[in-house]
């Protein structure tokens, strides 16, 4: 999944996931140009799941 994929759809998946995994606030979903690692890092360590899972589940539900 590439960059693009992701902010395409971005606010529909970002309710996905919060449904998904019910711990998950605005904040921790905001994609912010150039920021992105920062998003990932702060699901990994809420979710305790690797970039790759996380990259995987969002792949799943989009």
């Amino acid at each position: 999944m590439n960059l693009t994929e992701l902010k395409g759809n971005w606010h529909e998946t970002k309710g996905k996931l919060k449904q998904k995994f019910g711990i998950l606030i605005d904040s921790d979903l905001t994609l912010i140009e150039g920021k992105e690692e920062e998003m990932f890092g702060k699901l990994q360590i809420k979710l305790g799941r690797t970039k790759e899972d996380l990259y995987k589940i969002i792949s799943e539900i989009k």
